[in-house]
């Protein structure tokens, strides 16, 4: 069961965490600005695209929400393998919880509003700031998993 249990867990933080941390981090790159930057003056203004800014959006809107799997499982698995006391496993649930958070009550809707009213690229650079704390904090939490201070091997 702790097999079955460990490989979901993993596969669902590969797909789904992995893919709403890369969609996110890639948005502000696609996403409309409101001004237009002369071609040749800035090469990713030739990239800009509404619709791969909106499917990235989606992704991460979607994966964002499918990937409450991922601590649901993690949940799960600690508590059949005894561990739900051990220090590292809440540390991780508690950051688990801050990423959903900031994915959830500001990435996607900042997204939303830079693709319903573009700007000069503000909204952009803060995103891009966000989708890094995103990952770091998913970062960490991998780290958590693999190192487990303070857990029993």
């Amino acid at each position: 069961m702790a097999g079955v249990l460990l490989s979901v867990h993993v596969l669902a933080a590969i797909v789904l965490v992995g893919g709403s941390a890369v969609a996110a981090s890639l948005f502000p790159r696609y996403a409309p600005v409101a001004v237009t930057v002369p071609v040749g003056a800035d090469d990713r203004a030739t990239e800009r695209s509404r619709s791969v800014a909106l499917a990235l959006h989606r992704v991460t809107r979607v994966y964002g929400v499918a990937a409450v799997v991922v601590p649901v499982v993690g949940i799960v698995l600690a508590a059949v393998q005894g561990r739900m006391g051990e220090v590292w496993i809440n540390v991780a649930m508690v950051l688990t919880v801050l990423a959903g958070v900031l994915l959830a009550l500001v990435v996607v809707p900042l997204q939303r509003e830079a693709l319903a009213e573009p700007d000069d690229g503000a909204r952009l650079r803060r995103l891009g700031m966000l989708a890094g704390v995103y990952n770091l904090l998913w970062a960490v939490v991998v780290v958590l998993m693999i190192v487990r201070p303070g857990g029993r091997v």
